[in-house]
């Protein structure tokens, strides 16, 4: 058991030890305020919090009807909201492309209507980054309305409480901590999208390139900066998980 733990955790640890060695460390400084690398920083920070409240708005009322609703279809629904977490990112970017792009489905009357276009654009972004990072706010409130006593909501509405007076005095502050895990994952994981990212909204310099992109585009031209902005995404996605592993798993 111990030689495989520690296969397992070679696997885990050489390609983050490959991506320090590789570091230009003299030049970091100057790769890190480059104007691709700001450009990028700039963009998938505007997109990743963009993507973060649309989640919270549209996350929140799913888990609750998750969580405190029984009806047909049920299970159906709970499949669909998780399901950008197991697609292909390339999958659900075309899906998305289907439905907003200009000649498809919604994207086709709205832009005939208003000449508002999704697709290749910023907006375009944060509807990608949106609907793969969802289902990781969902869950995570899902999770802690199922483990709320609801004997506290009770109470209040016997004593007179309106139903959305008691989710907004009593039901949102007991679940506070689920809905901060929520947040950050939701953030962190539209921070690192690439693939729903570049298919639906392309890889425009200034305009649609995030961090992840940026990392794609400069492997073939400049190896330093690709680097540089990877240690940058590590640090992140490291960071929230270690700030996050009391809620998001019980092992301390």
């Amino acid at each position: 058991m111990l030689v495989l733990a520690g296969l397992g955790t070679a696997l885990v640890v050489l390609p983050l030890v490959g991506l320090l060695t590789r570091t230009p460390w003299r030049d970091l400084a100057n790769l890190l305020t480059s104007r691709i690398v700001v450009d990028a920083l700039r963009l998938s920070l505007v997109a990743s919090t963009g993507a973060a409240a649309l989640s919270l708005v549209l996350g929140v009322p799913l888990a609750w009807v998750l969580a405190r609703s029984e009806f047909r279809g049920k299970a159906l629904l709970r499949g669909l909201v998780i399901l950008p977490m197991v697609l292909p990112p390339v999958v659900g970017g075309a899906a998305l492309l289907f439905a907003f792009g200009r000649r498809w489905l919604i994207g086709e009357p709205v832009y005939e209507a208003t000449g508002f276009l999704l697709p290749f654009s910023m907006w375009g972004v944060i509807l990608a980054t949106t609907y793969i990072s969802l289902p990781f706010m969902v869950l995570t409130v899902e999770a802690g309305l199922r483990n709320l006593d609801e004997r506290y909501e009770a109470a209040a509405a016997t004593l007179g409480a309106s139903r959305w007076r008691v989710f907004r005095r009593i039901t949102l502050p007991l679940i506070g901590s689920s809905l901060l895990a929520g947040l950050v994952l939701a953030w962190a994981r539209a921070l690192g999208e690439f693939g729903a990212t570049i298919t639906f909204a392309g890889n425009l310099a200034g305009r649609t390139q995030t961090m992840p992109l940026a990392v794609f585009l400069a492997l073939e031209q400049d190896r330093g900066a690709a680097v540089a902005i990877s240690l940058v995404l590590v640090a992140v996605s490291l960071t929230v998980l270690v700030l996050l592993r009391e809620r998001w798993w019980p092992v301390r």
